[in-house]
Parts: structure tokens; C-alpha cells; sequence
């Protein structure tokens, strides 16, 4: 059995992490949770939503007060994603949380995420690289424009997806999210992109991680523990970042994520098979029919 300090310590990790790296929580913490303590996959996403929530709401409010948010990005965002994390989870108590495939489901869905979030660390810099051409061909203009329709409908679209897999795996409400901004406004600056994102983050966690909540997907206990361990950490992390090999420690990062990830989709978690009753509890059984 696992403790307290088992559960700070992990916290610490993460957070650790977190703060050299800014690689999101989520993408560390459920696998941490699901392979190295064995909490069963519904318990570990909904616990490290609520975790995610709360560890990236300090965040959004430093770039709240940076003037870091574009505002209506986070609100075509969240009109998409919200309605589809509330469906996400209705489907999962209603209908999957009654099926022997339900872990089976969502930790093949979390080895998916996973896997493309170690793709997308391993290949950071070709993949920014590959986008700072555009924005050097247009780095005069900084607006952002989203009064077309095709534009909001291709960021409430985007919200659908992320509404959708951060329910199901905790994973991609930040990478993914960024990704998904830097395609449609290259205009515009990093930071407001990393703002918006993290806000958008923030709403969604919550909101996913309140829907596992009144489904009793939630350990408060475990909560607790890991918010202990890992908010002193991402400060002390984000305070001597500048002098750890990051480049190092995010590749890393990418081929554990990137093999955990394959793992999971290759030998998903499984319901328990219901144990068959041994002959002496028939016995018994047939016994106590008669009487």
C-alpha cells in the first residue's frame, strides 16, 4: 500500500517537471497514477483534472494580469468544449461506466493522447520552427481575427475535440490547445497564445474534473497529497529552469510519455473478470437453497 509520502513525492515530480519544462501536468500524472500506484484509470483522470485545474488556475491569473488573454478566443473555445465535456461525461456514467470495456476505453484513449503528446515534445522545435515562417512573412501584423464565420466555427470545432479527449484521458488541454492556436492565428504572439490556452485550460479542467466529481471519479484525499507535493515544486522548478537542460529533460519527457503512451493502447487496463464460485460455495449454496 501507498502513502502520504509516496503521493508528495510524486506531486514533487510532476510539479518538478512542470516547472522546468511547462510540459502540462496531466501528461505526467495520470500514467504516474494508473502504472506506478495502480489507482484504478477513472479515479486517476478524475482526481488529476481537479489537480490540473487547481495547479494551472495560479497561472492564469499571472497572465490575466500581463493583459496575456485574448478573450474571445477562450470563449468560442470553451463554447465548444464545455457542452462536449458535459456530454463526454454523461455518455461515460450513463453508458460506459456499466461496461466491462469502460477502463479498457479510456486508458486506450489515454495512450493515444500520450503518444501524441510525446510526438509533439520529441519534435518541439521542428515543429515551431516550421510555423515561425509564417510568422516572419507576417510578423507586422499582430490581430486577431475572428468576426468570419469559418473561423469561429473552426474554434468551436477545436473546443468539441479537446472537450472530448481531456474528459476522457486528462490529457491535451494544453498542448494540444496550443497547437491548435498557433495553425489558425500565426500572427499571434506566443505569449497571448500560451495565455488564452491556459485559461481555456483552466475552465475545461474544472468543468471535466466537477463531471467525474458527482460521478465519485474523485479521490480528495489524493488530491491533496499530490497539490502538496507539487506546488512548491513548480515554483522552485520555474525558478531554476534557466539553468537545467531542458532540451534534455523535454526529450526525455517525450520518449517516456511516447512509450507509456504505446503501452497503454497496446495492453489497455481491464475490468477484473468476476471470480467463479469454488466448488465448497456451490456446495454451500445448494445447501442453504434446500434449508
Amino acid at each position: 500500500m501507498f502513502g502520504p509520502l509516496e503521493f508528495i513525492l510524486a506531486g514533487v515530480l510532476v510539479g518538478f517537471c512542470v516547472g522546468i519544462t511547462g510540459v502540462g501536468g496531466g501528461s505526467l500524472m495520470t500514467p504516474i497514477l494508473i502504472s506506478l500506484f495502480r489507482i484504478e484509470p477513472h479515479i486517476a483522470i478524475g482526481t488529476d483534472l481537479l489537480y490540473a485545474a487547481i495547479s494551472k488556475f495560479c497561472g492564469s491569473m499571472v497572465h490575466a494580469k500581463k493583459l496575456n488573454i485574448v478573450w474571445p478566443i477562450v470563449i468560442w473555445l470553451a463554447i465548444g468544449s464545455i457542452p462536449a465535456s458535459f456530454a463526454t461525461s454523461w455518455v461515460l456514467e450513463h453508458y460506459l461506466s456499466q461496461s466491462t470495456h469502460y477502463k479498457a476505453v479510456l486508458t486506450t484513449v489515454l495512450g493515444f493522447m500520450l503518444t501524441l503528446t510525446g510526438v509533439s515534445i520529441i519534435f518541439r522545435s521542428r515543429i515551431e520552427k516550421f510555423f515561425m515562417k509564417f510568422r516572419k512573412a507576417n510578423s507586422q501584423v499582430e490581430t486577431v481575427d475572428i468576426n468570419s464565420k469559418n473561423k469561429r466555427l473552426y474554434i468551436v470545432i477545436m473546443g468539441i475535440v479537446l472537450g472530448i479527449f481531456v474528459t476522457l484521458s486528462s490529457v491535451g488541454a494544453g498542448a494540444f490547445g496550443i497547437m491548435a492556436l498557433i495553425i489558425m492565428f500565426p500572427n499571434l504572439p506566443m505569449i497571448r497564445i500560451i495565455g488564452s490556452d491556459v485559461v481555456h485550460a483552466v475552465l475545461l479542467t474544472s468543468v471535466a474534473g466537477l463531471s467525474h466529481m458527482s460521478a465519485g471519479n474523485v479521490d480528495f484525499t489524493l488530491l491533496m497529497w499530490l497539490l502538496i507535493g507539487s506546488i512548491p515544486a513548480i515554483i522552485i522548478g520555474t525558478l531554476i529552469s534557466s539553468k537545467m537542460p531542458e532540451k534534455l529533460i523535454r526529450k526525455i519527457l517525450g520518449v517516456t510519455l511516447f512509450a507509456l503512451g504505446i503501452n497503454f493502447m497496446v495492453h489497455p487496463v481491464k475490468a477484473k473478470p468476476v471470480e467463479k464460485p469454488t466448488i465448497v460455495e456451490q456446495h454451500q449454496t445448494t445447501n442453504t437453497t434446500k434449508n
